[in-house]
């Protein structure tokens, strides 16, 4: 294996991940406030889930996403 290149695409995976979830999430919870769902000073509960199949990676990430 080489680290170098497995490293790089790791990263490139994880900013990926975390720049798309965040969009997502602004713009749903955005949503959801124009159109009365949330108030705007809720905590919403929030899982995510890895999952790699190759090697048989499954973790859970179980977080609480406060509004204020």
């Amino acid at each position: 294996m080489n680290e170098d290149v497995f490293n790089v695409s790791l990263r490139k995976f994880l900013k990926q991940v975390g720049v798309t979830s965040q969009r997502e999430i602004e713009k749903a919870v955005r949503d959801a406030i124009e159109s009365g769902k949330l108030k705007g000073h809720e905590k919403l509960p929030a899982k995510m889930v890895l999952t790699i199949s190759g090697i048989g990676l499954s973790h859970e990430i179980d977080e609480e996403i406060d509004l204020g």
